[in-house]
């Protein structure tokens, strides 16, 4: 789960349960698309980037995107770093 990144599934689970300590949205590569990355609690400086079901990374088109995902998962915020 953590080792690779994170399902949105996993993910889901750890919002409710208040787990996250902090979100970032950065671009992929330097590119046009969007990743979302998440610390936990107790876990350190660590980044984990949220995957999806086929590929190692998820990626959103447009900061909207990520904002429409990040609410119907529950995130009440994050940082982007351009």
């Amino acid at each position: 789960m953590i080792g690779e990144g994170i399902h949105e599934e996993v993910l889901r689970a750890l919002v409710e349960q208040h787990a996250v300590r902090e979100c970032l949205v950065t671009r992929i590569d330097g590119g046009s698309d969007w990743g979302l990355s998440i610390r936990l609690d107790g876990s350190g400086a660590r980044w984990v980037p949220v995957r999806s079901r086929r590929e190692r990374l998820r990626t959103w088109a447009s900061l909207t995107a990520v904002g429409r995902f990040a609410d119907s998962i529950g995130l009440k915020g994050f940082t982007v770093e351009l």
